[in-house]
């Protein structure tokens, strides 16, 4: 049903394909799984040694509107309503073809990708939509779940994929599973006891000291889209880097692909898709485009994040959108190097976040991308922000998990690293005053600070900020706490802090595409051949973050949507 177009160009090709993915993310999977079933001979290329990217290391979800599970789950969705909320979100900020083009196709790419893939997703009926005041919220189902693999189907290639994906158990978890945990009754620990058994039966992993085989969340999506290449046969080499776009009469036509101390050279008939990923790990752009401070040092994504694709599109004269903005989300840096995102652990109970001015500056149950704006806006009005505190008390300390520390009941201080407490990344104190004179935060100012919210947090009420007043933010909070399950006084002995840095998941700035994907010029004219999905290009969501999996939605979404503008096929070809 595919019609090649070959083009002559006065070169010599060592490999001709008809479309070439950099990168080997969600994203670039995804294209190269699309393509393939248009007909078209693919080549994935990654400048890693391992595959997976920034992927490997997130949750996996993805948001999907009006997705065809929804009503199994009793939800009624349709696309007209998540345009409606992107739309009321995003506003003028990204072109409306865009927008639409997502709420439409976003849908359509799921039944595509589940029909010809491993990919499978499961809507989370409670995990609602951020921000429940904009037209078109839905408090579930958009949100959704990418399932379980053993490492073993993979074979060989399983040695290859990212494993430093980082949770508070040795044994992996679904978004499910982990909220079931997280409830701490005879129902959880019934499901921890059964997945720490099934963890410790697999014995040939434990012997070599490897980490859970049982893949969930972002690697258990990576793994799924890697056994469906496999199954495809569709090439992915590792430590080739792109060096060089190739063009001819204005037309991408192929790239220079630095392998084995060797460059080349990669004829792409369809196009190039760039899904290398954001520029959170590149010091330097991060300087250029981004607010001070700023810098590589608090992102969560993964090393090659470096804006190679974003690079090699300017070269071509592609334009920028969303440079300053960012996937933001609250960090921690552990000493040994990682840095974690702090998703869960802000809303808990006997918890508050502060600046070093002593003073509280966000609602910390909100959504983890406005408390990294908050981060920023106090910094700039002078309160010493960047690094912030959470700071909580015995309690706290006792029965939820901080990040990626667990409940003291499962791992008390002694056994923490010494390391935490030396670096300064976690600091306890017999009394609130030693703790802000150990962490250089105003003692005089804390102590206002916390007899207020205490006062307040008694009678389950935050006038400040507004913890606990929505959905979103009770959902990571202990439902056992009434009448607001996201407050209780900070006030039992030794007081902690976590250092907490103005971190991301990952850039959301990059080249600026079309409603096709396809890359456009500074003055709004497509370039033939070249394309962008993931964080290599600008977000189609711009500066907001509607919901958990609006990164991982829109990446494979926007590759899908480029493979099939490339290919000039439409949806029915392909089946």
């Amino acid at each position: 049903a595919c019609t090649f177009h070959h083009y002559s160009v006065a070169m010599h090709w060592d490999k001709e394909v008809d479309w070439l993915v950099a990168g080997s993310g969600a994203a670039g999977m995804t294209g190269a799984v699309v393509a393939h079933q248009l007909g078209g001979d693919v080549l994935l290329v990654e400048k890693e040694p391992m595959y997976g990217g920034t992927t490997c290391k997130s949750g996996g979800v993805a948001w999907i509107p009006g997705n065809h599970h929804q009503s199994a789950h009793g939800v009624v969705d349709s696309r007209e309503e998540g345009y409606a909320y992107l739309k009321g979100m995003i506003g003028d900020s990204v072109a409306d073809t865009r927008i639409r083009a997502y709420a439409d196709r976003a849908a359509e790419m799921l039944a595509f990708m589940e029909q010809h893939s491993h990919v499978t997703y499961t809507p989370l009926p409670g995990y609602m939509d951020y921000y429940e005041h904009v037209p078109g919220y839905k408090p579930g189902g958009r949100s959704m779940d990418p399932g379980v693999i053993h490492l073993r189907r993979l074979g060989e290639e399983g040695a290859h994929m990212r494993d430093d994906h980082t949770g508070v158990l040795p044994f992996n978890v679904t978004v499910p599973e982990g909220r079931r945990l997280g409830a701490m009754d005879a129902g959880a620990y019934l499901l921890g006891a059964r997945l720490a058994l099934q963890y410790l039966l697999d014995v040939p992993a434990r012997l070599r000291k490897k980490p859970d085989r049982r893949l969930t969340l972002g690697p258990a999506l990576v793994a799924k889209l890697r056994l469906s290449l496999m199954e495809r046969n569709i090439p992915l080499w590792l430590n080739a880097p792109v060096s060089k776009l190739l063009t001819s009469n204005g037309r991408v036509v192929g790239a220079e692909i630095s392998r084995e101390g060797e460059t080349v050279r990669v004829s792409a008939r369809r196009g190039v898709l760039l899904a290398t990923g954001g520029f959170s790990q590149n010091a330097q752009l991060r300087q250029r485009y981004q607010q001070a401070p700023t810098g590589s040092d608090w992102t969560a994504s993964a090393p090659g994040a470096t804006g190679d694709g974003i690079l090699l599109g300017q070269q071509l004269g592609a334009a920028v959108d969303f440079m300053g903005s960012a996937w933001w989300s609250p960090t921690v840096a552990l000493p040994e190097g990682p840095r974690l995102a702090l998703i869960a652990g802000k809303a808990y109970p006997c918890s508050i976040m502060v600046n070093r001015a002593g003073r509280r500056f966000t609602n910390e149950a909100a959504p983890y991308e406005d408390v990294v704006k908050d981060q920023y806006a106090s910094e700039a009005r002078g309160e010493q922000a960047i690094p912030a505190y959470l700071l909580f008390d015995a309690t706290y300390r006792r029965k939820y998990p901080a990040g990626h520390i667990k409940p003291g009941k499962l791992e008390s201080d002694a056994r923490l690293p010494e390391s935490y407490f030396e670096s300064g990344l976690l600091t306890r104190a017999d009394s609130i005053t030693e703790l802000a004179a150990k962490t250089g935060i105003d003692g005089e100012q804390l102590t206002a600070t916390l007899a207020r919210f205490n006062d307040h947090a008694r009678r389950g009420e935050d006038p400040d900020f507004g913890r606990g007043a929505t959905e979103h933010d009770r959902y990571y909070a202990d439902q056992k706490v009434q009448p607001n399950p996201c407050l209780a006084p900070v006030e039992t002995a030794p007081f902690y802090a976590l250092r907490v840095e103005a971190g991301d998941l990952d850039t959301k700035g990059g080249l600026l595409c079309d409603e096709h994907g396809q890359v456009v010029d500074e003055q709004g004219n497509g370039i033939a051949g070249l394309y962008a999905a993931g964080n290599t290009s600008a977000a189609a969501m711009g500066d907001t973050y509607p919901g958990a999996g609006a990164t991982i939605g829109s990446a494979m979404t926007c590759a899908y949507i480029a493979a099939q503008h490339a290919f000039g096929a439409e949806l029915e070809d392909a089946q």
